[in-house]
């Protein structure tokens, strides 16, 4: 839903590209699994992972950054010269997308939580997480 500027969990999918669709349709081949069979589920709906974990152990390690967030980091450290930005015909402000990002130790902890849901519901989900 385009229209929208959030989303819950209870809006009808309606997407407006091929990769929303293909998300759209793994989540209902999962729903049509678990209609024939004994299962329940829990599906977390998120884009944008960015950041390390707090020890620095992991995250984007190329010699080449090309995630916005790196980049970014990168240029306020002053080791990049600029940073360019991508796309400014959005309907904000300065023509720029908004993005919502999660932290991947957030998502770590999501994911977790995610995997003991069906033994603690009585049912199955697909929630939003961002």
């Amino acid at each position: 839903m385009a229209d929208k500027a959030l989303l819950s969990e209870d809006d009808r999918p309606a997407p407006i590209n091929p990769y929303g669709a293909s998300k759209m349709m793994s989540e209902r081949m999962i729903a049509d699994v678990a209609a024939a069979h004994p299962l329940k589920y829990a599906i977390l709906r998120y884009f944008n992972v960015a950041g390390a974990d707090d020890a620095g152990r992991l995250g984007q390690s190329g010699a080449v950054a090309t995630h916005l967030i790196r980049v970014a980091c990168q240029t306020a450290l002053g080791l990049r010269p600029e940073m360019t930005i991508f796309g400014d015909d959005y309907p904000t402000p300065d023509g720029t997308c908004i993005r919502d990002y999660v932290h991947v130790e957030d998502l770590a902890k999501a994911h977790l939580q995610a995997l003991a849901y069906p033994s603690r519901s009585s049912g199955s989900a697909a929630l939003n997480f961002g």
